[in-house]
Parts: C-alpha cells; sequence; structure tokens
C-alpha cells in the first residue's frame, strides 16, 4: 500500500480548482456532477470550496485508509501533486500526521 492510501490529507486540505474542459460532458474525464462552478472556465470538485476540506470523491478515514473514487478520471491537479512533496508534507502536517521522505518540517 502506498502512503497516499493511508493518508489523504492533500484530499482534505486543498480547494481543487480546474478548468471546464477536463469535465466529461466536455470531452474530459472528471465527473461533472462531483463539481461545481467557480465562473465559465473554472470549476472545482465539491468538499473542496468549504470549511472544513473534504473532497466530495475521498472515502475513508484520513490519516487511517482512503481512496479516491474517480482516481482514473481525477483532474490535473490531483495529478500533478505527488508523494512526498512539499505540498503533500503541508497537507499531512496540517492533519497531523509526520512528513514523508524527510520534507520539510511543519
Amino acid at each position: 500500500m502506498s502512503a497516499c492510501q493511508s493518508c489523504g490529507a492533500c484530499c482534505a486540505a486543498y480547494r481543487v480548482q480546474f478548468s471546464v474542459y477536463e469535465l466529461d460532458d466536455a470531452g474530459g474525464a472528471v465527473p461533472a456532477g462531483l463539481t461545481e462552478p467557480v465562473n465559465g472556465s473554472t470549476c472545482r470538485m465539491r468538499g473542496t470550496g468549504e470549511v472544513p476540506i473534504r473532497c466530495v470523491a475521498l472515502s475513508g478515514t484520513v490519516g487511517v485508509s482512503v481512496g479516491c473514487t474517480i482516481y482514473v478520471q481525477r483532474p490535473a491537479p490531483c495529478h500533478e501533486l505527488t508523494e512526498g512533496s512539499y505540498a503533500c508534507n503541508k497537507a499531512r502536517a496540517r492533519h497531523g500526521l509526520p512528513a514523508l521522505d524527510d520534507g520539510p518540517a511543519f
């Protein structure tokens, strides 16, 4: 199991905004029903625009066992966030989890 499958902190720490062209009803892959509009060209995953943040596609318990219900269809910001990166470790710190790969302490 990867660290991501026992973490999920990023899915409960960041606003996930992306182009409407990534939506399945615009020829992309992200299920439009799981998003909300931001403006005419941008949308976001439901649950990431309010506090507490928790992406609607996240299943499980953060820090224990999680999964993304649309992993193959996830938007670009999710593809770009990598395990052990600065953003990953910052999200982990927000949830009281230790940094990965000796990343920066928060």
